[in-house]
Parts: C-alpha cells; structure tokens; sequence
C-alpha cells in the first residue's frame, strides 16, 4: 500500500527540535521512516543525533525552511509538529516549498487558518491530513510490518493485511488496530477531529477503493458534521469494498464538545444515531462498541471470503 506515500520515501519534521518532534522522531525512525531533515529557522546548520532502526546512529540536518530541506535531501513529505500559533506559517512555508505531503499533528489550530491552509493545499496539488490527528502509517512487508510512520501511531499494535483504516479518532485508531491486529492493515489514516480537515472520510475511502491490496475498510467516526454521511451516500454507488463503522458518542449529549473541535451535537443533527441509520441504509454495518466493530469485520471479511 503506498497511500498518499510510497514505501522508503524520504521525509522532513518541521518542529523536529521542540519536546514532541523530538520524541516522535526517534519513534518514526526506529519505526523505519526515513527521516532526512528537521526543520527550524532558529537552529538551522545544526544536526541532531537519533538510533536508527538498525541501532546505528542517524545524523539529521536541521535546515531553515522547508525548501532547504527538500532542496538538500528531495523530501516531499513533512510531518508538522508545532505549536498552533506557528503551524499556519508551516503549512504555508511546506506548500509553497512543493511539499506534496503535509501530516499535521498540532492541537488546536484556528479554524480559519486550517480553511486557508487547506484551500491553498488543494490548489497547489498538496495533500494535507489533519490536523489534530494521530498521522499516517503504512503497511509493508518489514520485518516490523511498517512502510512509513508519519504523526505518532504507534508501531507493533498491527501488521500488513486487507484492511484499510479511516478514522476521526487517535486513541480509537489504535484500540480498532488492536482489535484487528490477528488480520492487519495495508494503512491506517487517521484524519483528524476539526471541523475542516485536509483529507475528508471520503477521500480516504476513494483512495482505499483504489488500492488492489485494500480488500475491506474500517471507517471510525464520532458525533457532529456530516463527515460519515457524506462518505456513506457515496460509498453506496461507487466502493466497490465492504465497509463496517463505528460512531463513537452514542450517550452524548447535545450541545456538548466531546473531545474534538468538531464533535459537537447542535441542533438536533450530528448524532450518533442520525449517523448510524445513514450508514446503515446504505448497507454499511455498524457497531456500537469497538469490540462489536470488530467482531463485524471479522464476519464480513468471512462473508467475503477475505480470510
């Protein structure tokens, strides 16, 4: 599977020096993520020290900008960890650079600067996911089971399989990964919980469907917008892949924030239940806990004569 990134590519941190790029780096990298720069205007020409996954010391560069970076090593992917005042100017810095790739894993940014971030993305033929999202990992044939690490996913929850995983959710993503892990993933995405995001449910779906090694998705969604609706109306005239979901919310109340910035009930619309009988109508099994949620792949897959 190489959605949105191919196996062995190399990739830039931007915010690689500060406590969270730091210590997620050094996770990417013993994950096999081949990270090639950090970037950082205030620390560029400095290099910074990580283990690499074959225990030997790895010597990344820190450059200026986000053109340097690419410039010096051909990175096309950046991984975003910086503070929300500053992750516009990154996401703006990283698409103007000709970054295609842009996994942006900061809480907390203003919704007018993801809207503008996103537009400008899209019309410069970039892909952003997230932000606020647990990132991108890819499945392959390693040892590990890991084709690239992008955000903070974990590595060894799961391996390489037929499922592809879309979810709104970081700790849900990996609880679902957990779950799954006797039959593994080609990717799992997670795509933020904001109310405007880069890579909608839809889109992943579409790139899942795509995919000849994708053979099911597992699509977790939560309370508020119409995310799961609108990839349910399409998926019913165009995946041509079984599909099982989980709403995560279903006792939430209206007009409280649960967690994300987009899960919120308002107006009697987003709810659990409203997005569980879409789903449902459209034939799109789904499950009440993460338990049943997997319980229903595993039968469906069996229907499907996958495993």
């Amino acid at each position: 599977m190489t959605l949105f990134v191919e196996d062995g590519a190399p990739v830039m941190v931007q915010g690689m020096t500060g406590r969270q790029g730091m210590v997620h780096t050094a996770r990417m990298m013993a994950a096999g993520t081949n990270i090639q720069a950090g970037v950082n205007a205030r620390k560029a020409g400095i290099t910074v020290d990580f283990d690499g996954p074959d225990g030997q010391a790895r010597h990344v560069p820190v450059y200026a900008d986000c053109a340097a970076a690419r410039q010096a090593t051909g990175a096309r992917t950046s991984v975003v960890f910086v503070p929300p005042r500053f992750a516009k100017d990154a996401m703006v810095e990283a698409i103007e650079a000709g970054i295609t790739l842009i996994v942006v894993i900061t809480e907390g940014i203003p919704v007018a600067d993801t809207a503008y971030c996103v537009a400008l993305a899209r019309e410069r033929g970039c892909r952003i996911v997230g932000p606020n999202c647990p990132g991108l990992m890819t499945m392959s044939d390693r040892p590990n089971g890991v084709g690239a690490d992008l955000g903070i996913i974990p590595q060894g929850i799961a391996g390489r399989g037929p499922l592809g995983l879309v979810s709104k959710s970081g700790t849900l993503t990996y609880q679902l990964m957990g779950e799954l892990s006797s039959i593994g993933f080609t990717a799992c995405l997670g795509i933020g919980g904001d109310p405007i995001v880069g890579t909608t449910m839809l889109e992943a779906l579409q790139a899942f469907n795509r995919d000849p090694e994708t053979k099911a998705c597992v699509m977790i969604g939560e309370i508020g917008g119409s995310a799961e609706q609108e990839a349910a109306h399409w998926a019913s005239t165009h995946m041509t892949k079984p599909i099982v979901a989980y709403i995560a919310g279903f006792t939430a109340p209206e007009g409280k924030q649960m967690g994300h910035a987009g899960a919120i009930i308002s107006g009697g619309k987003g709810t659990a239940a409203d997005k569980k009988e879409v789903l449902e109508s459209v034939g799109i099994k789904v499950g009440t806990t993460p338990g049943e949620t997997a319980q229903l792949t595993r039968d469906l897959l069996r229907e499907h004569a996958i495993i």
